[in-house]
């Protein structure tokens, strides 16, 4: 008995070579899928991420540039990781030699520049606000250079420091839009430091 060739209505063993004049186009069907945004497209991130205690508990690194937690707070982080680098140095004092804060600050600081700049990328953001570690590095350095000194001195530091690290008047200005990165993170914090000592020094002149 012959078998027959004709192909079915509904066209299943049609090729695409059968539209009229040869040519060859892709189902409608198809078509449509391809216009559709892949899984990347669809689940790619936008926006900086919010740094929250999950967030910082996901890697050391984080737990390191958030501070210890204290750039979790909602009002004012900065500040809030400065005071916990006053606290810190308060304790750590009693155990650390000068050399041992000189090597504490360097290596803090070259290290910084790593891990703020891992941290940053994580969160998608150049410099967030919840990355304190360059305040506490560079507040450490500070309370440093003008120990021994009594309360009111280190509360004194506090608040020019805060000043500059805030309102960053030039230069500062220029080396936290100059740099990016890790390296900009921890350099303009460096250079409020510098000039919180000066400001410190230039009083002790004048008295």
């Amino acid at each position: 008995m012959q078998t027959d060739s004709t192909p079915s209505p509904a066209g299943n063993g049609a090729t695409h070579a059968d539209a009229p004049g040869g040519a060859s186009e892709p189902p409608s069907s198809l078509t449509s899928l391809t216009s559709l945004p892949g899984p990347e497209t669809a689940s790619t991130p936008k926006g900086p991420r919010r740094a929250d205690a999950p967030f910082m508990l996901t890697h050391p690194l984080h737990i390191v540039s958030l501070g210890f937690g204290s750039g979790l707070s909602r009002l004012a982080p900065g500040t809030a990781g400065t005071l916990f680098a006053w606290a810190a140095f308060e304790v750590l004092n009693r155990y650390l030699s000068v050399l041992d804060w000189g090597v504490l600050i360097i290596g803090g600081f070259l290290a910084g520049i790593w891990i703020t700049d891992f941290t940053a990328k994580k969160l998608r953001s150049d410099d967030p606000s919840s990355i304190v570690w360059d305040e506490i590095v560079a507040f450490w350095l500070v309370l440093l250079m003008v120990t021994p000194i009594e309360f009111t001195g280190k509360l004194w530091a506090f608040v020019i420091f805060r000043f500059f690290d805030m309102v960053k008047p030039p230069p500062i200005r220029y080396f936290d839009r100059r740099f990016k990165g890790g390296f900009g993170i921890m350099i303009d914090d460096l250079v409020a430091a510098f000039f919180t000592l000066l400001v410190i020094a230039l009083w002790r002149m004048s008295v």
